[in-house]
């Protein structure tokens, strides 16, 4: 089998994905998670979740250490190389210690051994899915800024740029060679627009965008403007 979706995952409402090869846990774990109000989707091997990954909304991953293709360890791996920051807890009928503090000094939730009591499993699916909510909530805040700067005219974009280096409206007018009033009206439509009131706010805006001033760093920037 490769894939085995009990539910159609949905930006609404939390996912968790599973990946167990064995298909008695996989039905067991779809049932137990579809009536505790999740969507759920199955997965026999590491690979198949990889093809079919899609992280919406918020969702966490149960996922078995053995598994046909690659171990979950290497599977927890491979997401955090591609960035992909999805809670995981760990569940096992071969566990070890080496094994546990591996995956936990990784990044994992939880590392449970099978057979394991149902309201433990739904405890950490839950502290997981929290987890992941406001992990969600951020990256929609950080869309939500990197919208606002990308309506910024050119020149109010140029302006934000020299203002987060900590530079004055005068030295920025030298620079663009337009009048320092012309400078003071662009900032502000910058500040007004990205919605801060001060310059370090603007600075971590920035941080946040890895948005740099034209000749310095963010790092130094932030040092100019505390």
């Amino acid at each position: 089998m490769t894939a085995n979706t009990t539910a159609a995952a949905s930006a609404e409402k939390p996912t968790v994905h599973v990946v167990d090869d064995d298909a008695s846990v996989r039905k067991g774990l779809g049932r137990l998670l579809g009536a505790a109000g999740y969507d759920v989707e199955l997965f026999e091997r590491a690979g198949d979740f990889i093809d079919h990954m899609h992280h919406e909304g918020p969702a966490c991953l149960v996922l078995d250490v053995r598994l046909p293709d690659q171990s979950g360890l290497d599977l927890q791996e491979a997401l955090s190389t591609l960035e992909e920051r999805m809670p995981i807890i760990f569940i096992t009928g071969h566990g070890d210690i080496p094994m546990t503090v591996r995956a936990m000094k990784a990044g994992a939730v939880d590392f449970l051994a099978k057979p394991f009591d149902e309201s433990v499993l739904l405890n950490a699916i839950e502290a997981a899915i929290r987890l992941d909510q406001r992990e969600f909530q951020h990256q929609r805040k950080l869309r939500i800024t990197k919208a606002k700067v990308a309506g910024l005219t050119e020149r109010e974009h140029e302006v934000f740029r020299y203002v987060i280096t900590g530079m004055l409206n005068k030295q920025i007018a030298a620079e663009l060679g337009i009048a320092e009033k012309t400078v003071k009206v662009h900032r502000g439509r910058v500040m007004q627009k990205l919605g801060v009131v001060s310059v370090a706010e603007l600075v971590r805006l920035a941080a946040q965008l890895d948005i740099e001033g034209p000749e310095q760093k963010i790092s130094m920037a932030s040092s100019a403007a505390e």
